[in-house]
């Protein structure tokens, strides 16, 4: 396992990643999943989001999704 340095740089948190772990590009995305912190370039292009979406589980949404009832509403 591989593991980084966490340190104080002004008034932020910042994370020194191996060499192996380095971006290629100048921001990322940062989001929490559970209890991981997930870093990743920013896709810029409909395949960057379709490489995302490969990386979804077999079984995502396998059950469905539960939608509540449609609502009667008045039409305009």
């Amino acid at each position: 396992m591989t593991y980084a340095r966490v340190f104080q740089s002004g008034n932020s948190q910042a994370v020194r990643l191996p060499k192996e772990f380095r971006f290629d590009v100048e921001q990322v995305e940062i989001f929490r999943r559970g209890d991981e912190i997930i870093l990743r370039a920013i896709p810029s292009t409909a395949e960057g989001i379709m490489d995302i979406l490969a990386q979804l589980p077999n079984d995502f949404m396998a059950t469905g999704r539960e939608d509540p009832p449609s609502q009667k509403r008045e039409s305009f």
